[in-house]
């Protein structure tokens, strides 16, 4: 598995043939970009900031638990921090499984969980000024307890 934080440009297609198998009957892949407005307000740019070593290390537990979940284990995720601009790829997913449904979930849990358990600090600068993102609105159940079937 692959988690990193990163201050280059994310190639989405790179991470997928990192995960890619023989075994593997799908590979998903999810692009979180930079879009040009945020709550009604127009969005000139972003800066990302993360405290590095815990970043990738909670990078690696949304991994573990995606792979306990799901059984997916081929699993490549980079956050990009520093400044980006519209249109940039600020998180890349990728996940490949045997078949589409755990991949696909794989893609999507990844996404929300990390939103919820990373240390990764969000700042929108737009024409009135620059605000730290703080809410962290998302639909990804919690992790399970070890051991403990889901539901």
């Amino acid at each position: 598995m692959i988690c990193r934080i990163v201050e280059r440009p994310i190639d989405v297609q790179a991470l997928a043939a990192q995960v890619e198998e023989a075994e593997a009957g799908a590979v998903c892949t999810f692009a979180g970009l930079v879009r040009n407005h945020s709550r009604g307000q127009r969005v000139t740019h972003l800066e990302y900031q993360a405290y590095r070593e815990m970043a990738e290390k909670k990078l690696r537990q949304v991994a573990d638990e995606i792979a306990e979940r799901f059984g997916v284990t081929r699993l490549a995720i980079e956050h990009r921090v520093g400044v980006l601009r519209i249109g940039d790829v600020a998180v890349g997913i990728a996940s490949a499984s045997a078949h589409r449904d755990a991949a696909f979930k794989a893609c999507r849990y990844a996404i929300d969980r990390i939103k919820q358990v990373v240390p990764i600090w969000k700042k929108e600068f737009g024409e009135d000024g620059a605000v730290w993102v703080e809410e962290c609105a998302v639909e990804a159940p919690p992790a399970r307890e070890p051991g403990r079937p889901e539901n």
